[in-house]
């Protein structure tokens, strides 16, 4: 069964590539706050009993964020979400209410065009049509698994380092990729 950042983070590869994903053995009401917030940006969801489907916009629409501690918006999956807004259409506000230095991953995004300024806890987000492939390097585990998510749906090839932050949080990530279609090699 996946963890609920897990499946977070394949709902929000799906949302950011305007794609359909089926999560199984997944209980709905585990991310309620993701599946609310991705349904702001233009997600559509089929939630069965152990499933959930969600079936992306081709372009998400902007949103704002507050992490909260549970039942809030999770912390760790401001990353991933944040990630998914760079290309979405208008201005987004990420508020990190929980951790500092929860934003080292977004200058590896500004490297592939991403616009996003940062200033203490609050990060503002303004969507650009289309991320460019490049070496980034992962900073730890959340951070490292957006940067896959900004390559899969970047232009060109993304080249990430420091990939075992991602491998002790992710397990058989890039077998899991893979069973969705994304091209990915791990060296």
């Amino acid at each position: 069964m996946p963890d609920r950042i897990e499946t977070g983070t394949f709902l929000c590869i799906a949302a950011m590539t305007g794609g359909n994903v089926l999560v199984k053995n997944m209980n709905a009401n585990h991310i309620t706050p993701v599946i609310h917030k991705l349904e702001e940006t233009g997600c559509k969801f089929e939630i069965q009993k152990n499933a959930i489907e969600i079936k992306g916009p081709k372009r998400l629409k902007a949103v704002d964020i507050k992490t909260m501690p549970y039942p809030g918006f999770p912390t760790d999956m401001q990353s991933i979400f944040t990630t998914a807004l760079t290309t979405a259409k208008g201005t987004s506000m990420i508020i990190e209410n929980l951790f500092e230095n929860r934003y080292k991953y977004t200058q590896e995004l500004i490297r592939m065009g991403a616009k996003i300024t940062v200033e203490g806890k609050t990060a503002v987000v303004k969507g650009i049509k289309r991320l460019y492939g490049t070496t980034v390097k992962a900073t730890d585990l959340r951070g490292g698994a957006a940067l896959v998510m900004a390559g899969i749906a970047a232009k060109g090839d993304t080249k990430i380092e420091n990939i075992e932050y991602i491998l002790r949080g992710y397990e058989k990530f890039d077998q899991k990729l893979k069973k969705i279609g994304v091209a990915i090699q791990m060296f």
